[in-house]
């Protein structure tokens, strides 16, 4: 275990070097959550709720969303398929540690300095901006945290599966970008899965993709009740097990048939 906590360590360093990229990201960020509220501004006119959500609570549920996107995010599946086209994979399955596991900790290492230097500063800065709606609740705190460590996950292993996909696709490029498209949009970022169409959030139950923005920004703006925040949770603990099966047979087939493009 010690080596995967030296290598959150190492990746944390490595992103500590370019933490300039991260304070202008800062501020990208709070000119997309400041577009986003004055458009539901828009929206709502002169409604006190939508959807059971008022205008602050969307306010916040945007500030929330892609704040806690910075600390899910990587771009692992990207870097498995460079290493996999240049042949670099060889020599890392041979290393004396699970290769997937080490991208896992890799992307952990990556969102908690993003957390600590991005979400963090991000969210007391558009807090006096815009009006924002932060709960002092401990529990809701402590639901939020689990439900954003299991989204985390999530996220992670969807680019593992991704990821693992160039062994059989050798290029992935397309499948990479589209793959980013449809979190952004089904996970809740863009649009509170509520907002879609009932027909539509019978699907999405049957997808993990709301297990990675809308159910902890729900969480955080008070959307759910603590029974709906416990159920939520739970369905995510599910996607994690569930995920998890599709990587490893797909990771025991690949390794089989490896075929080196470059090195």
């Amino acid at each position: 275990m010690e080596k995967y906590i030296e290598m959150i360590r190492i990746r944390f360093l490595m992103m500590l070097a370019y933490r300039t990229n991260y304070y202008t990201g800062i501020l990208i960020y709070s000119i997309n959550i400041g577009a986003y509220y004055f458009l539901w501004k828009a929206i709502y006119g002169g409604k006190e709720e939508i959807e059971g959500l008022s205008v602050i609570q969307m306010t916040t549920y945007v500030a929330v969303a892609w704040m806690a996107r910075a600390f899910y995010f990587n771009n692992i599946d990207r870097e498995m398929a460079a290493e996999i086209k240049e042949g670099k994979v060889a020599v890392e399955l041979i290393r004396p540690y699970n290769y997937l596991g080490m991208k896992t900790m890799q992307g952990l290492g990556e969102g908690v300095f993003r957390l600590l230097f991005f979400s963090v500063p991000g969210m007391v800065i558009v807090s006096f901006l815009f009006p924002l709606r932060i709960s002092s609740d401990l529990s809701t705190w402590g639901l939020f945290s689990l439900s954003i460590l299991l989204s985390f996950l999530i996220n992670t292993q969807i680019n593992l599966l991704t990821g693992i996909t160039t062994f059989f696709l050798y290029n992935n490029t397309g499948l990479i970008r589209a793959k980013r498209m449809v979190i952004d949009l089904f996970s809740g970022l863009l649009l509170p899965i509520s907002f879609f169409p009932l027909w539509a959030q019978e699907v999405f139950r049957f997808l993990p993709f709301q297990g990675i923005s809308y159910v902890p920004s729900m969480i955080f703006t008070n959307g759910f009740s603590e029974a709906e925040a416990l159920e939520a949770i739970i369905l995510q603990g599910v996607w994690v097990i569930i995920l998890f099966i599709p990587i490893q047979f797909l990771w025991n087939i690949a390794k089989k048939q490896l075929v080196i493009q470059g090195g």
